[in-house]
């Protein structure tokens, strides 16, 4: 048995991550105003915890696997500056592990925004709130403004992720070391950090997206999940890019991975009522000047030569609907059918959002969920 394996061995007793659905489910965005929604539809997530807190409530009754918050500190502007207000993730994870007893509590932590140090004190209080059921999704940093708050400049992207892997590394060891730690790294120094109580996991649950070469093995090697997003949305390219992450991790570095993505659900009665509640959304309600001032964040913009122009509209339009995620779109027929498919491609677990999200949430829990489970997906 391999050391990954002993580990996942106890985390399956207090993680649902770890647990047997052939889909896992869990929610995105649910701490931020808007949601994962660039736009002022009707319905959008009014930012108070008692609306994120009946959100996780609801993950807790249909035993979704996990609750996933997104890192921000400032909005994107335009008309309705979505997603200006925000819970941080930690203590969000705390909260949500505290009145919750089922799915895993995620914080999203940008890498340059604490000190590893720091932030293995506070994954093993919440994950002893939680009672073991506590997850940490890493970002190395993208957001420039954002990391300026912390008297962080960007770094090269590759570099990134080495200053992750170290981080990463002396979190580890802090977790699970009986003797205090001496670390000298090139961007980390510590001398006799020591962390007691040790994490119930016995560490936390690890998640990280990338879809670089360096993102793609920081997460293969260090992390538990790995988070992508498809472009090309066919099943046998979807299957391929799923295949890609598992072989990296299985042949370089001998250990298992999950691979998950997120998703926005756009349900109608018929196709024709759920095409026309997108381009309600789009249209009449989409904050378009706050989609292009994330894309100048992320480096995308009409000038960018990755994407045709026909193709750039299609992203822009799913970043307004849903943070550029996968597009489930139809009657709770087709949306059953979609997850489905992501599930063919080997995809382990899907993170939802809905524009109206409580209100879209509960449709789920009354329409599709009974689906999946005749179906056999849960």
């Amino acid at each position: 048995m391999t050391d990954q394996q002993a580990r996942n061995e106890r985390l399956a007793l207090t993680n649902p991550l770890l647990g047997k659905p052939r889909l896992k489910l869990g929610t995105f965005c649910s701490n931020v105003s808007s949601g994962a929604t660039l736009a002022d539809v009707e319905g959008g997530l009014d930012l108070t915890w008692e609306n994120t807190a009946k959100i996780s409530r609801m993950a807790d009754e249909m035993k979704f696997e996990a609750v996933v918050p997104i890192g921000r500190w400032r909005g994107l502007g335009g008309r309705t500056d979505p997603n200006r207000d925000s819970f941080e993730s930690m203590t969000f994870a705390a909260g949500v592990g505290a009145t919750t007893s089922f799915p895993a509590a995620f914080a999203t932590v940008h890498v340059p925004s604490i000190h590893p140090v720091m932030a293995a004190k506070q994954a093993t209080t919440i994950d002893h709130i939680t009672g073991g059921r506590f997850g940490l999704n890493i970002v190395t940093g993208w957001n420039e403004q954002e990391m300026a708050l912390f008297g962080s400049s960007l770094l090269p992207h590759d570099q990134r992720y080495e200053v992750a892997a170290e981080w990463i590394t002396l979190m580890k060891m802090l977790w699970t070391a009986d003797e205090p730690v001496d670390f000298a790294g090139k961007y980390y120094t510590v001398e006799g950090a020591f962390l007691r109580p040790k994490p119930i996991q016995p560490y936390p649950l690890l998640m990280s997206a990338g879809a670089s070469p360096a993102g793609r093995a920081f997460a293969a090697e260090h992390c538990d999940v790995a988070f992508t997003n498809f472009g090309e949305r066919t099943l046998p390219a979807m299957r391929a890019q799923v295949d890609k992450f598992r072989s990296l991790a299985q042949e370089k570095f001998g250990r298992s991975l999950q691979v998950w993505t997120n998703t926005y659900v756009i349900m109608g009665d018929s196709e024709a009522d759920a095409q026309a509640y997108f381009d309600h959304i789009v249209n009449d309600c989409g904050d378009f000047e706050a989609v292009d001032n994330l894309f100048g964040l992320m480096g995308l913009n009409n000038n960018n030569q990755s994407y045709s122009p026909e193709i750039l509209a299609q992203v822009r339009n799913d970043f307004v609907a849903g943070w550029g995620g996968y597009k489930i779109q139809g009657t709770k027929e087709r949306v059953v059918e979609e997850l489905e498919m992501l599930v063919e491609a080997g995809v382990d677990g899907v993170l939802l959002a809905w524009p109206a999200f409580i209100e879209g949430m509960a449709q789920f829990q009354r329409e599709v969920l009974p689906m999946l489970v005749a179906r056999g997906l849960r």
